[in-house]
C-alpha cells in the first residue's frame, strides 16, 4: 500500500484537553503536507481549522458529545449545528452509552437522529465505544445508526478502556453493510495496524500517528 493510497484513509487527530492553538495549526499543516482525509479536533477549534484548510481538500472533522456521550440530546444537536455553521465538514458524535447499556433503544436512536438532522450536509460518524459494549449491543447500535441516518459507525473515542480491534471492525462492517462507512479509531499506531483495519473493512482510520503510518 502506497502513501498515496493510505493517506486518504486517515483522520489526523488531536483531541487532548491541553491541545493549544499552535498545535492545532501544526496539525493542519501536517494534514496539508500529507494530504490526509481530514483533521479531527474538538469543536472550539473548528473555525481555526476551517481557516487553515481553506482551498485544500482536507476536511474539517470535529467530535460532538465527546468523550463520554452523556450530554443531553439537545446539547449534542446544538454543538453539531454550531460546528457545521463554523466550518465542520464531518461530525463524530458519541452515543449515549448508559442508555445503550439500559437497552433504551428509542433514546439511543433519537439521540443519533437529532445529530444527523442538525448536521446539514456534513458527514456524521457515530462513535459506539466498542470496548464498553457486548457484541449484541454493537450490532444493535450499528443498526440504529443506519435507521437514524448516520453515514458512518466508528469504534472508539480513544479515551476509554480500549480502542479499535480487527474483530470489532469486521463485525461493524458486516452489520453496516456496503453502503455505510466504518471508522476504526483508538490505538492505531503503525502501518501494519492500519492496514489490518482497512482489510477488515474500515473506510477511515482515526489516528494521532498518521505521519508515522504513512512514512514507513
Amino acid at each position: 500500500m502506497t502513501v498515496q493510497k493510505i493517506n486518504k484513509y486517515i483522520d489526523h487527530t488531536l483531541l487532548k484537553a491541553d491541545a493549544a492553538p499552535e498545535q492545532i495549526k501544526k496539525l493542519c499543516e501536517e494534514a496539508k503536507q500529507y494530504d490526509f482525509a481530514s483533521v479531527c479536533v474538538n469543536t472550539c477549534y473548528v473555525p481555526l481549522c476551517a481557516e487553515q484548510l481553506k482551498d485544500t481538500d482536507v476536511k474539517v472533522c470535529c467530535v460532538v458529545g465527546f468523550p463520554l456521550g452523556a450530554m443531553s440530546t439537545e446539547a449534542k444537536a446544538y454543538e453539531t449545528e454550531w460546528a457545521v455553521k463554523h466550518g465542520a465538514d464531518e461530525v463524530d458524535m458519541v452515543i449515549n452509552i448508559g442508555m445503550t447499556k439500559a437497552a433504551d433503544w428509542d433514546y439511543v436512536r433519537d439521540d443519533i437522529r437529532a445529530v444527523a438532522a442538525a448536521s446539514g450536509n456534513a458527514l456524521v460518524k457515530v462513535i459506539i465505544e466498542t470496548c464498553l459494549l457486548t457484541d449484541d449491543e454493537k450490532v444493535k447500535v450499528c443498526t440504529l445508526c443506519k435507521e437514524a441516518g448516520a453515514d458512518f459507525v466508528k469504534t472508539s473515542t480513544g479515551f476509554s478502556t480500549g480502542g479499535a480491534t480487527v474483530e470489532d471492525v469486521r463485525l461493524m462492517r458486516r452489520t453496516a453493510g456496503p453502503d455505510m462507512g466504518v471508522k476504526a479509531a483508538g490505538g492505531i499506531h503503525t502501518r501494519e495496524e492500519a492496514k489490518a483495519m482497512i482489510e477488515a473493512g474500515a473506510d477511515r482510520i482515526g489516528a494521532s500517528s498518521g505521519i508515522k503510518i504513512v512514512e514507513v
